[in-house]
């Protein structure tokens, strides 16, 4: 049993990291029971491996004729007989016929899924934790609780729960039933769920009314509009030169570019020597 201060894991990881049957198969256990991490799959790989090295163990004892080995068998024939895991009457052979799947299916998160009281099994796990089920009308908020045989038909929803409601929105119909299927995971899988390794860019189109200019350009409508308001109505001509179309001056004929008027000199006093321009000597 060991030091209760010193307590040991029990379950471990796996001897070697990469081997691409295993991690296919694990990977498909994740998806089909709705599991959050592959260490739920080696908890339930340990108990497993725990209950069948106990009856390899209890078989060679029996072999030698050990009566405390016998009592230890039917002690371990029933717990496995509780949890729903073997049948009544069932010898160490089944013990050691026990799967995987086996395990994973008397979870609670499983056989709240299986009787129709959620979605999916992702589904079922996020309501347990929310604390949204109970068990003989107590709350149970582990997904991986082993249930016992009877415990199944004991599963409801929480009494507070707003799901507790036959008209709440998250509730699956009432004749959904849940199927565990298995999954198939292609090669490009191999390194675990593809779902949080995509980036995915959503563009979203902004109604004309909202679009200003840190939106980007304008749109066809808006551009339609604004020629629209540019274009004469009929009757209208408006003056427009010769040669660019631009409208006539106050002054001056039609077409006829007024000219430009550059800053007043101030007049020039008597006595005054007249200024030279740039680049011509004075004679």
């Amino acid at each position: 049993m060991g030091d209760p201060k010193f307590s040991r894991s029990q379950w471990s990881a796996p001897s070697h990291p990469w081997v691409g049957e295993r991690i296919k198969a694990e990977n498909s256990l994740l998806r089909k029971y709705g599991l959050k991490n592959k260490r739920e799959i080696w908890q339930a790989m340990g108990k497993l491996r725990h209950w069948r090295g106990q009856a390899r163990q209890l078989q060679a004892r029996i072999q030698r004729l050990d009566k405390q080995a016998e009592r230890e068998k039917e002690l371990l024939v029933a717990k496995l007989t509780r949890l729903g895991l073997l049948q009544e009457g069932a010898t160490l052979d089944d013990v050691l016929a026990l799967e995987l799947d086996a395990v994973l299916q008397r979870r609670f998160q499983s056989l709240v899924y299986l009787k129709g009281m959620a979605k999916t099994t992702g589904h079922a796990r996020q309501l347990i934790s929310h604390g949204h089920f109970a068990i003989a009308g107590r709350k149970v908020t582990v997904p991986s609780y082993l249930l016992h045989r009877g415990e199944e038909d004991q599963i409801s929803y929480y009494l507070s729960s707003p799901m507790n409601r036959s008209d709440h929105a998250m509730r699956p119909p009432a004749e959904f039933r849940g199927v565990l299927q298995d999954y198939k995971v292609d090669e490009e899988e191999q390194g675990g769920d593809s779902r949080f390794r995509r980036r995915v860019k959503v563009h979203v189109p902004v109604p004309v009314d909202q679009a200003d200019e840190t939106v980007g350009e304008e749109s066809e409508e808006e551009k339609t509009k604004d020629i629209t308001e540019l274009t004469p109505t009929e009757g209208e001509e408006p003056e427009a030169d010769a040669e660019e179309g631009k409208p006539a001056g106050p002054a001056g004929k039609p077409g006829e570019k007024p000219a430009a008027k550059g800053p007043e000199k101030p007049a020039a006093k008597p006595g005054d020597k007249p200024v030279a321009k740039k680049g011509k000597k004075e004679e």
